[in-house]
């Protein structure tokens, strides 16, 4: 099985077999109010392509095998989130994965209408700053034990930047620097779940997917995580989670006209406040 199999297929069986279902932080199921801060360490898989619009097509172009940006790197992560009502909840998440990197080309590469030639030396970045707001019902809601729906907003700011010598057109070109952004807001619809094993310990799950197509995008996001959590103390507690993310959009904007694969998943740690 690859990665999203594994993933989906593990998340999957903790909310059938625990018939749970917490927001996305696991504090404890009584909490008004919770705050939690963690360190996430993913794998990560980036392709891309710029196309010139009417014009040139960009290469595909996988951003850490051909540009040696870093496959593996720990980001901060900021999630808050509130009980509305006895059955209905809310969640704000923030993270941000920022990455450089420089590498000689082993093959003609052609980004917006610059091509840069086999042996080149490009420098390339790519970030993205995550913004992801979900609102939640519980069907079941009981002491120790949820089940619920979600619908949300998974927005993702996304900027990827080239620079060296090249080629426009047929004319040689020095120190060419080529900078696209897209903003991606994606509604989503999911499940999450929560069983609180003993009064400190509790397990968690959720799943977010949406696939949508209009006249300026053609794509689908996927998020899941299951997680575990330890009541330290009253208020604080201790945990880890993984998760994986996976994007997928075929775009066509001023901004960005091409395609954006982009993977993440791994393990991570966190620390929770609740009240």
């Amino acid at each position: 099985m690859n990665r999203i199999s594994l993933s989906i297929a593990f998340t999957t069986g903790l909310l059938a077999s625990s018939l749970l279902a917490v927001p996305a932080s696991a504090q404890a199921l009584q909490s008004r109010y919770w705050v939690e801060a963690s360190a996430f360490w993913p794998d990560i898989d980036t392709n891309v392509s710029v196309s010139t619009p009417g014009g040139r097509v960009g290469t595909d172009i996988s951003l850490e095998s051909d540009l040696n940006l870093r496959d593996r790197k720990t980001l901060p992560a900021f999630l808050a989130g509130a009980r509305l009502w006895d059955r209905v909840t809310i969640i704000g998440e923030y993270y941000a994965l920022n990455r450089s990197g420089s590498a000689s080309v082993a093959r003609d590469i052609t980004f917006d209408d610059v091509t840069y030639p086999a042996g080149a030396r490009v420098n390339s970045s790519f970030e993205s700053d995550v913004y992801r707001l979900a609102l939640g019902y519980s069907f079941i809601r009981r002491e120790n034990l949820e089940l619920g729906a979600a619908i949300g907003l998974h927005a993702t700011n996304f900027e990827a930047t080239l620079s060296g010598d090249g080629q426009v057109g047929n004319i040689p070109v020095q120190n060419q620097r080529r900078t696209r952004d897209l903003i991606a807001p994606m509604p989503t619809v999911g499940l999450y779940g929560g069983y609180q094993v003993t009064p400190r310990l509790t397990l968690a799950g959720r799943v977010d997917y949406m696939s949508l197509s209009s006249g300026k995008y053609d794509g689908s996001i996927l998020n899941t995580e299951a997680r575990a959590s330890y009541r330290v103390w009253k208020n604080v507690g201790v945990g880890a989670m993984y998760r994986y993310v996976d994007y997928d959009f075929d775009v066509e904007k001023k901004r960005w006209t091409g395609r954006l694969d982009y993977k993440f998943s791994g393990p991570a740690l966190f620390l929770q406040a609740t009240f």
